[in-house]
């Protein structure tokens, strides 16, 4: 049984939210995952947003750009947490989509991630999750002493090569 939604606004915003569902099938958490928009698909938003906790979904990653009020018209529907995701745009470069979702108002709170962050938004959702589920949290310790270990490995490799030796070993001359 799904236990995170992810939902987007449109077929356009998939490429951005894959890595949402990338993360939650690495940690082997089940979801679903699905196109509503809030404006286009009003009634069916709802729908999803009223019967999540009865589908047995936990967290929604929400997932929009433009006039992103996706994440904010599931959380007016739901008490389940609710993370968005804003996705770049053309036109400001994801901006006004950050702003939709972080200016929420009292009482309708939406968790933001950075503008096309979705694997952020999974592993936010994870440490909801991890609350209660000792499993979880377990394999995000070791996610994060793999991201830890990766960073000191890089570091080792910069002391031992220098600026220039680094660069060229990871292709970047400038």
């Amino acid at each position: 049984m799904a236990v995170v939604g992810i939902v987007m606004g449109s077929d356009s915003d998939l490429e951005v939210m894959k890595p949402a569902a990338e993360v939650l099938k690495e940690f082997g958490v089940e979801y679903d995952i699905a196109i509503s928009s809030a404006h286009r698909l009003p009634r069916e938003t709802a729908r999803y947003a009223e019967t999540a906790a009865e589908r047995g979904l936990d967290v929604i990653i929400a997932g929009a750009g433009g006039a992103a009020h996706l994440a904010g018209v599931i959380a007016a529907l739901t008490v389940l947490p609710v993370i968005g995701v804003p996705i770049k745009t053309s036109t400001l470069s994801g901006i006004d989509s950050l702003y939709s979702m972080v200016q929420m108002p009292r009482g309708i709170p939406v968790a933001t991630v950075g503008i096309n962050a979705s694997a952020n938004a999974a592993l936010l959702a994870l440490a909801i999750i991890g609350i209660k589920s000792r499993t979880i949290q377990e394999k995000l310790f070791k996610y994060r002493r793999t991201l830890a270990e990766e960073v000191r490995t890089k570091n080792l490799q910069l002391q031992k090569a220098g600026i220039d030796g680094y660069l060229s070993h990871k292709g970047e001359n400038r």
